[in-house]
């Protein structure tokens, strides 16, 4: 997870989306099977992906000017 999202061109927040998804699978199969070491981790993660599309969406509606590198 990079520090700022909004400086992101689209195909980078595709994949930080990607890599996120990924990411909260791994933690909420380890919160099943054993402890975990950073139980907030998984709320952290549901953030930054909630940021992320909401990023996406404004992208769409035209709120906000896309990235472009």
């Amino acid at each position: 997870m990079k520090g700022k999202i909004e400086e992101l061109s689209t195909e980078e927040l595709e994949k930080s989306l990607i890599d996120s998804r990924n990411e909260l699978r791994k933690q909420r199969f380890s919160a099943v099977t054993s402890k975990l070491e950073n139980p907030k981790k998984i709320r952290e993660i549901k953030r930054h992906i909630a940021r992320i599309l909401t990023i996406k969406n404004e992208y769409k509606l035209g709120i906000a000017e896309k990235k472009v590198k």
